[in-house]
């Protein structure tokens, strides 16, 4: 147990350094490596792997609902993406440009792409000219580029994997409908496969997306009480359909305008199972993510007979689950401490005790419970355990979000909040971009969404005492 022990002290404790202990498990779970160039990452397998489930989960989705994948190029000329101003002018900090191919002078910059809204409007141009063309429901998986200032591993990057939605309407309605359908399967992602409960709700127009109309999001809440943006969905109305010339022949035999949509989540949700789920050894994975469910761990495993009971628990348990067999000569405690270190969510202990009264130890990364299971039941034990682990970390998250979760009735009550835990602030909103500028002026927090689900916490705003348009959540976020 001393090498366990001498490996969870290689974590710096969350409570003395929440942002060294991130950057802490990201590396030594083996998550990610850093490269030469500043604010890019290297996604290891392990870290890959996770992103391979998130990404599977959503693909089935999107094609269950319709949704085609497709792949746009990575270099968008700076005419295309000129022709959105509002799109365009958001974006501009954060662009990087190609001037040169090879030693040659381009004659016009090509903009690596921050998001690819032009190069869909440009093709859609192309190939949308009657309403029997529409919808037109396209996804792309790719990376994209954006020049941040300041980065961290996952949560914010200069490249970064996503996906990106970007889908062509006949009307507003239809349009409107795709923005809160994507959402909701965002939502569903989070909740039901990564244990992350959500807050839906539509940004202000502050917050929204450049160029958009209206952006809805998912809101999750870390372990720390910050709140992290986890997807984001928006209706674009008919506004790049006009500025691309984009129309199509209506069942009225007149030419009309699409509506369009895009929607996307990104490698961040990594960030946030870290920080939603993770302690102070290591990770903690929701099994329907988690590259390995169950770590089998031979004990005495120079005794004979031992490794061949594991191996043959490791090939029944190969149809039910992700299994692997740790056979390396290092300890048991050292074994314990890397796959929890791994967050894997089930370990499995079997020696030669276990093996004469056919049993094994299962133990709980979440809560290190420990069952005795007969050999003969495994295959029923290990996916109740793998649910029940996703049910305790889902309930534990809502639970830290409720006791982070605070209302305030005007500035002084949210200045009071705000200084003290982190956590949600809800209040009641004017709508005045300018009482959302003095919260984040007096508080330090940002609007995070006002929530479809709307609580009446007073009649008057909390900043001005002026007749309240809806409720707000509000927080300091990642």
């Amino acid at each position: 147990m001393a090498e366990n022990k001498k490996m969870v002290e290689a974590i710096t404790s969350m409570d003395e350094d929440f942002a060294k202990w991130y950057t802490d498990v990201v590396k030594k779970a083996e998550l990610v490596d850093y490269s030469s160039v500043r604010g890019c990452m290297i996604l290891r397998p392990y870290g890959y792997a996770i992103w391979e489930y998130i990404q599977k989960w959503l693909d089935d989705a999107f094609k269950k609902t319709g949704h085609e994948n497709v792949y746009m190029p990575m270099l968008i000329p700076e005419s295309l993406l000129q022709k959105e101003k509002d799109h365009v002018e958001g974006f501009a900090p954060e662009v990087a440009w190609v001037t040169h191919g090879g030693n040659e002078k381009l004659a016009e910059r090509l903009c690596v792409r921050p998001t690819s809204e032009t190069l869909f409007c440009e093709h859609y141009s192309h190939i949308i000219k009657s309403y029997r063309d529409l919808p037109k429901l396209y996804n792309q998986w790719c990376s994209v580029l954006r020049w941040e200032k300041t980065t961290r591993p996952f949560l914010r990057t200069m490249e970064f994997l996503w996906q990106e939605g970007h889908t062509m309407h006949e009307t507003p309605e239809e349009a409107v409908a795709e923005t809160e359908q994507m959402l909701n399967i965002y939502a569903a992602l989070c909740e039901e496969a990564l244990a992350i409960p959500v807050v839906k709700g539509k940004k202000t127009d502050k917050e929204k997306f450049a160029g958009a109309e209206a952006t809805y999001t998912i809101e999750a809440m870390m372990h720390d009480g910050k709140s992290l943006q986890a997807g984001t969905s928006h209706y674009f109305g008919d506004g790049f359909a006009k500025a691309f010339d984009i129309q199509f022949t209506g069942r009225d035999n007149k030419l009309q305008y699409p509506h369009q949509t895009s929607w996307g989540v990104t490698t961040r949700l990594i960030g946030a199972i870290i920080m939603t789920h993770g302690d102070d050894n290591g990770l903690v994975l929701p099994p329907a993510v988690a590259p390995i469910q169950v770590v089998i761990v031979p004990v005495a495993q120079h005794k004979e007979g031992v490794l061949d009971k594991a191996a043959e628990i490791r090939d029944r348990l190969q149809n039910i689950c992700r299994v692997k067999m740790d056979d390396s000569n290092n300890s048991p405690g050292w074994k314990y401490a890397e796959y929890e270190m791994k967050g894997v969510p089930l370990r499995l202990e079997i020696g030669p005790r276990d093996i004469e009264q056919n049993q094994c130890v299962l133990v709980r990364r979440d809560n290190r419970e420990k069952t005795v299971v007969s050999l003969d039941e495994l295959e029923t034990a290990i996916p109740a355990l793998l649910a029940d682990l996703h049910k305790g970390l889902f309930e534990k998250a809502k639970a830290n979000r409720e006791k982070h979760t605070y209302v305030a009735h005007d500035l002084d009550e949210m200045i009071e909040v705000a200084n003290g835990e982190n956590g949600f602030i809800k209040t009641m909103w004017c709508g005045d971009p300018e009482c959302e500028a003095k919260f984040k002026e007096m508080a330090g927090v940002t609007s995070r969404c006002m929530p479809f689900e709307q609580e009446e916490l007073g009649e008057v705003c909390a900043c001005c005492g002026k007749p309240a348009k809806a409720m707000v959540y509000w927080g300091k976020a990642y």
